[in-house]
């Protein structure tokens, strides 16, 4: 299955603008509020967009994040920890000292307890010490049915470690580089998850951004290969986390691709149209969380692919 109807997200309760990733995620921007008040906003955005995702009956899993350590990112569990339908759960190693405090034991223990089966851990969060990061499908959007894995290769995608990851998980690489205009200059995206959507049927991609034609022509043919209709983004409409969508299973399988209302509002009427011949849109106003987090809807939901207990 490329998608799952069951979603892990953690309700922060210290959210506020991370400096130690505002370094390479030009997203980001600093509020001149408290962060009392930004944290605030964060758990009603968060708040609202499970009500709409659980009124769809997609199954979500919500844990708590804990006061202590200061995990100001934990809103975007996706980056750190990955669900696999064999049994096996991927945790990674991530660029930022203060997000590594997010990966939670209990948190694997809470989903044995819901009865999801794990058989095996792939930790690569060893690579951390050598300065090495791969940040699970933040870094790699993943073809579950192909097995393919597509990642924009950044300081927070390492080529070496994410080729290792394929080996491990079976899948074909398809590296590139995706590049944004930051003052002027041409700048590494810092997620391959904020350029491209992977659907079941389709894609909905900024090509714009990368820049080498061999590479994207590399990309077009794979997703052309496996049938995916492409939809094609601008720059801006990424900016507005056009790219930032995930497909997932509701209430009698029926399918829907969830985003932000910033994403949803900077579509044009033919995108629109092109993604609904696929399935339904589902978005909520994400305004707070990505404005100071610099990450949107598919950052804040990690699938949960694992089989159940016998």
């Amino acid at each position: 299955m490329q998608i799952t109807n069951t979603i892990l997200m953690i309700r922060p309760v210290n959210f506020r603008m991370n400096e130690q990733t505002a370094v390479n995620n030009y997203f980001q921007e600093d509020i001149d509020v408290q962060n009392t008040t930004i944290n605030t906003k964060a758990q009603q955005e968060f708040d609202a967009f499970v009500t709409i995702l659980r009124a769809k009956g997609v199954n979500i899993v919500v844990v708590e994040d804990t006061k202590e350590p200061d995990t100001p990112d934990s809103i975007f569990p996706n980056n750190w920890i990955s669900f696999h339908a064999n049994g096996t759960v991927g945790l990674y190693p991530m660029f930022a000292e203060n997000r590594r405090n997010e990966r939670r034991e209990d948190i694997l223990e809470i989903l044995e307890e819901k009865g999801f089966q794990i058989d095996n851990i792939v930790d690569y969060t060893s690579a951390e010490a050598e300065g090495v990061f791969l940040e699970a499908t933040g870094s790699m959007a993943l073809d579950r049915v192909n097995k393919k894995a597509y990642c924009a290769l950044s300081s927070r995608a390492d080529e070496d470690l994410f080729i290792e990851f394929c080996e491990d998980f079976e899948y074909s690489p398809v590296i590139f580089t995706a590049n944004q205009s930051v003052d002027g200059k041409r700048m590494a995206i810092y997620h391959t998850n904020v350029m491209m959507c992977l659907a079941e049927d389709f894609s909905v991609i900024c090509l714009d951004t990368i820049d080498d034609k061999k590479e994207r022509k590399s990309v077009i043919d794979h997703l052309k290969q496996d049938g995916k209709e492409i939809v094609k983004i601008t720059e801006a409409q990424m900016h507005h986390f056009a790219g930032n969508m995930l497909q997932v299973l509701g209430g009698d399988d029926k399918r829907y691709l969830v985003m932000s209302s910033s994403a949803y509002h900077s579509l044009t009427s033919e995108q629109v149209a092109a993604i609904e011949k696929h399935c339904e849109i589902v978005h909520s106003s994400l305004e707070t969380i990505e404005t100071c987090g610099g990450g949107s809807a598919r950052c804040m939901m990690a699938e949960v692919f694992l089989p159940l207990s016998k």
